[in-house]
């Protein structure tokens, strides 16, 4: 997996630091973080199971856990936010958040107002119907009305204006044109509306892959449709622009943990397969 790094020239910061990792890096970012031991986490608290409230109402998941990697390794501890995804990918964050740490994707407009240090994972996105329309296939979905997240790949897709600026993925088409297209503030809405049958609210969504078979092992009456997946997602922890040093020993830290197999061992942990690579 090659990380997608978009590094933008900003003003020299000259103090440099010495983290956990022993490694001196310079920047206004990293400094603060040095001397607060807290690193600020933008993420979602309703995505399984990327992140979500566990029974202890504290977030947990496979972001969770990658966010807590990347905190120990910078000698800080992550304290999470939770806006809504369209708030983070809108960039501008002033200082409100260090990171996201959300499965985002590095899109060509999203990289107008947000540096991705790092590719760390890749997902199939699919879609999914009630169980009531089992065995359907994509061209059964022309015409009928699609449940998105707004705000994400899967809205520019089944809206036919989906860029992806990353390297090593696979090309993908638009095969289906739907009548009507509905969006929701998280990943839960369209599976919340789908699971009341189909057709009473929509007729199916798309979504990543990971996300519909936490969503049917927690009871939804739903079903991926057959077929190959519509597309292939790079996912990248996100920063706000302007911060090289900052960018730096992110892409040096998610790199360490490629090469030393931590998130293999949490992509299997989560998904029970190893996403960090497209199969």
């Amino acid at each position: 997996m090659i990380p997608f790094t978009r590094f933008f020239a900003t003003a020299a910061v000259a103090t440099a630091v010495t983290i956990a990792t022993g490694a001196a890096w310079a920047g206004a970012t990293l400094d603060r973080i040095h001397q607060t031991k807290v690193i600020k986490v933008a993420t979602s608290a309703n995505w399984p199971p990327q992140s979500f409230l566990g029974p202890d109402n504290k977030l947990q998941g496979f972001d969770i856990d990658v966010a807590n990697e990347i905190g120990q390794r910078l000698g800080s501890k992550p304290e999470f936010v939770t806006p809504e995804y369209g708030i983070i990918t809108a960039g501008r964050w002033s200082s409100r958040w260090d990171l996201s740490v959300g499965s985002m994707t590095p899109t060509t407009e999203r990289a107008r107002v947000l540096d991705f240090p790092a590719i760390y994972y890749y997902t199939p996105y699919v879609f999914a119907v009630h169980k009531d329309a089992a065995g359907a296939k994509p061209a059964d979905l022309n015409g009928k009305t699609i449940g998105v997240e707004a705000g994400t790949t899967s809205e520019d897709y089944i809206n036919r204006r989906l860029k992806i600026d990353a390297a090593d993925v696979p090309p993908f088409t638009y095969d289906i044109t739907p009548g009507q297209v509905q969006t929701y503030g998280d990943s839960m809405g369209p599976l919340d509306d789908l699971r009341m049958g189909n057709g009473v609210r929509l007729n199916a969504t798309l979504s990543a892959l990971p996300t519909i078979v936490a969503a049917i092992k927690n009871g939804y009456p739903i079903v991926r449709v057959e077929g190959n997946p519509a597309y292939y997602e790079p996912l990248a922890i996100a920063v706000d622009k302007g911060d090289e040093a900052f960018n730096s020993a992110l892409t040096k830290i998610v790199a360490d943990m490629k090469a030393d197999g931590t998130l293999k061992r949490l992509s299997e942990k989560w998904y029970g397969a190893d996403l960090t690579k497209v199969q």
